[in-house]
């Protein structure tokens, strides 16, 4: 199977790895089960519930002096100012790549802690996208409005060091791979999967490039959930 997915975005475009190749080859042909955004309130959730599935995202000693940001019906809220730089929240379907079947899946809840240099200029991408999906854009408009944003300069350059945590044992990555594994990722300037070493036989580290978003994605799964309980050893 071909691990590197090209295109594809940082929440989901790593758990296609584990489709297998027969879902691969036969992709185009599926129906997608989620061909247009479903009502909002299906992507909504109530508030607290929202708080406590992205703090969630990471080990409780980097989220409980994260700020929160929650889903509204507008776009993200904050909800919890934060101490540390952190901001903890949970991605909806949206954030996946423009031929993810899951693209309108209103069951999707990618629980994710950014630190803060990805809160900076990472976070910002998912708040555009957001905003442009609930202003009623189409798929095609929304990843154009994101080509404009930074064409313009609206979005900023990724900053050094950017990563997150995604450790939730509660989060809803897509239906193809259901929680995943507990992961670490690590946004970079577009780069070759080699530069980490990545995508080689007993390397532990995936890669993702994400071109609409100018960016690459490593990700190294870990061996335990945020709280602490042992996880499901990732197997390449």
């Amino acid at each position: 199977m071909r691990r590197k997915i090209r295109g594809a975005s940082a929440l989901t475009s790593f758990l296609l790895m584990v489709v297998g190749a027969a879902w691969q080859l036969n992709a185009q042909d599926a129906k997608t089960p989620y061909p247009s955004m479903a009502p909002l309130d299906q992507y909504l959730m109530e508030h607290n519930a929202e708080t406590a599935l992205a703090k969630s995202a990471a080990p409780e000693s980097v989220s409980r002096d994260a700020g929160v940001m929650v889903l509204g019906r507008h776009g993200y809220e904050n909800v919890v100012k934060g101490k540390n730089g952190f901001v903890c929240m949970v991605e909806r379907s949206w954030t996946a790549g423009s031929d993810d079947p899951d693209f309108w899946n209103p069951k999707l809840r990618g629980a994710i802690c950014f630190n803060p240099a990805a809160a900076r200029t990472y976070l910002p991408i998912t708040i555009k996208k957001t905003e442009l999906v609930l202003a009623g854009r189409s798929k095609a408009q929304m990843f154009e409005g994101i080509k404009v944003a930074f064409d313009k300069k609206e979005l900023p350059a990724l900053e050094s060091g950017a990563m997150c945590y995604m450790m939730s044992k509660q989060a809803y990555l897509n239906d193809r791979a259901g929680h995943w594994h507990p992961h670490l990722m690590f946004f970079v300037p577009r780069t070759e999967a080699a530069t980490w070493g990545a995508d080689l036989p007993g390397s532990p580290i995936l890669s993702s490039d994400d071109a609409p978003d100018h960016l690459t994605v490593f990700m190294i799964p870990v061996g335990m959930w945020s709280d602490g309980t042992a996880a499901p050893m990732y197997h390449q």
